[in-house]
């Protein structure tokens, strides 16, 4: 057999032991927070190294993966804003934390060989691209993992918008939003054990109820532009390619 015809018969092969997925192309929000594991703030190498492998496991199934970290864990435009600093400065200073984020997440995942761009809406063109869209569209179809960094670009956004409207420019067929908890409750289940699990819930629920998936903002994006969101932990192993695997539990949040 010649080289062409192995290679097409190894790419056969994966295509048949690989799981079917729902998904072509995806959106994957996390907190900043999630990437300080217990530490009270600032980055954990095992934890970011921890959600690589998610992401990895999940590229391995030929999804092609945006994503959009928050900047939490180094600094919060709001809580600045709130401590009497200017709110445009302050939210500058948070979009600059999640270009910290995301280039820790770009380490961590080539460090698995996974090819990995980290793709600014602020340019710093010695450490990141610019955002150019059919770029951003190109590395996606050539298999390499696009994070979007600095939220939009513009102050009073928050990563949640990004992610939402990188989503839709992207064309992603879904927004998987990572917390800590494996879906939406209408209160907090670590102060109420009686929470109720919302297994699907619409977006005008979700606003009605004030259910805090995302901000307001993006709720109504997402709606406008009809992007599921499906709500799961990330600190569930497998879960990020269980869901997609058609397992796993999660919420789904949808017209």
């Amino acid at each position: 057999m010649t080289d062409t015809g192995l290679a097409a018969a190894e790419e056969l092969a994966a295509a048949k032991r690989a799981p079917a997925t729902k998904y072509r192309r995806v959106m994957l929000k996390i907190s900043g927070e999630a990437l300080m594991g217990d530490q009270g703030y600032g980055l954990h190498p095992p934890t970011v190294e921890r959600i690589a492998r998610e992401v990895k496991s999940v590229h391995e199934l030929g999804v092609e993966i945006c994503m959009v970290i928050g900047g939490g864990n180094i600094f919060r435009g709001l809580s600045g804003a709130a401590q009497g600093m200017e709110r445009t400065t302050a939210d500058y200073m948070g979009m600059l934390a999640t270009v910290m984020n995301a280039l820790a997440m770009q380490s961590a995942l080539e460090g698995l060989g996974v090819f990995t761009r980290v793709i600014s809406a602020i340019r710093m063109d010695e450490i990141c691209e610019p955002y150019i869209r059919r770029r951003a569209v190109r590395h996606l179809e050539k298999k390499r993992v696009c994070i979007f960094a600095a939220g939009t670009g513009n102050p009073y956004f928050t990563t949640d918008t990004a992610a939402t409207l990188r989503a839709s420019e992207m064309g992603c067929e879904a927004i998987f939003k990572g917390t800590k908890v494996d879906g939406v409750y209408d209160k907090d289940p670590a102060k109420f054990p009686d929470a109720k699990r919302y297994d699907e819930v619409s977006y005008d629920e979700v606003l009605q109820k004030n259910l805090k998936v995302m901000d307001a903002s993006a709720i109504a994006l997402a709606r406008d532009n009809d992007k599921p969101i499906i709500v799961f932990s990330l600190d569930e192993p497998g879960g990020f390619r269980g869901i997609l695997s058609g397992e796993g539990t999660y919420t789904l949040v949808h017209g």
